[in-house]
């Protein structure tokens, strides 16, 4: 079968499923709900008061996720569940070809579902913020998508769940039970940054943030203070990155050599 089959496939079955429609409206309206709240919850009474509204727009990004991460795991484990694995492998014998196209498929519904729910949270900044002390009165601009910092903390995020959605794939192709592997995935997320709290020594406490997938790619939306932040930017989302091509050859790897 032709990668262009592959693809086809892969389409007509991740549209066809009705609950992952219904996780991809709820990534949007989770993400925008926990970026509304958080905005509506912050406060800037005077000059300098150490936030990045830039990231207090994009705050639900941190909760969305894990629906994201939910969607592309049962992408394949569901498959393993119920059995349909044995005739998408039979139609598809190459499974790399197969891995692949499930992976640019949910890349794909990713960045769409992840371009609306930024860009409803940032609206949602621009909206609440300013009425909070966010002024140039207090020296705060607006978070606007035209202002380059911003537009690298906006786009960053929606490539963000993109590779959480990747990272998900291949840890699922890894362990092919749904439960495990959101549980691996979601432990990944969210077990990092509480550990790094709690490490007493300051130097570790950076070097788990510089590791960690999510302190790591969260980085990307940074716009004020980067110097003291643990990683830049684009380097953060790199070492994301390289989680998710770990996840997603290791998955490649163990479904030629394993049996379905």
């Amino acid at each position: 079968m032709r990668f262009r089959d592959a693809l086809h496939a892969e389409w007509t079955k991740t549209r066809t499923l009705a609950s992952n429609g219904w996780l991809l409206l709820v990534t949007v309206a989770l993400t925008v709900a926990v970026s509304a709240a958080t905005a509506a919850a912050v406060r800037c009474q005077s000059a300098g008061c150490g936030q990045d509204p830039a990231k207090v727009s994009l705050t639900g990004v941190e909760l969305g996720q894990a629906i994201v991460a939910i969607l592309a795991v049962l992408a394949i484990s569901g498959e393993y569940g119920t059995g349909l694995i044995h005739l998408t492998l039979a139609a598809m014998p190459r499974r790399t070809t197969m891995l692949t196209a499930k992976a640019v498929v949910l890349a794909g519904l990713a960045l769409v579902t992840g371009a609306v729910a930024v860009l409803g949270s940032v609206l949602a900044g621009l909206l609440i913020l300013p009425g909070h002390g966010f002024t140039p009165a207090h020296g705060y601009d607006q978070v606007l998508l035209g202002h380059g910092p911003d537009l690298r903390a906006a786009a960053g995020s929606v490539l963000y769940l993109a590779l959480i959605a990747l990272l998900s794939l291949g840890t699922a192709a890894v362990v092919r039970d749904s439960a495990v592997a959101i549980g691996i995935v979601l432990g990944l997320l969210y077990l990092f940054p509480i550990v790094a709290n709690v490490v007493g020594d300051a130097q570790w406490q950076r070097h788990l943030q510089q590791i960690g997938p999510m302190t790591a790619g969260l980085a990307i939306q940074a716009t004020t203070d980067l110097r003291s932040q643990p990683i830049g930017p684009w380097a953060g989302l790199g070492v994301l990155a390289a989680w998710a091509a770990a996840a997603l050859l290791a998955g490649g790897l163990l479904l030629r050599l394993r049996d379905a």
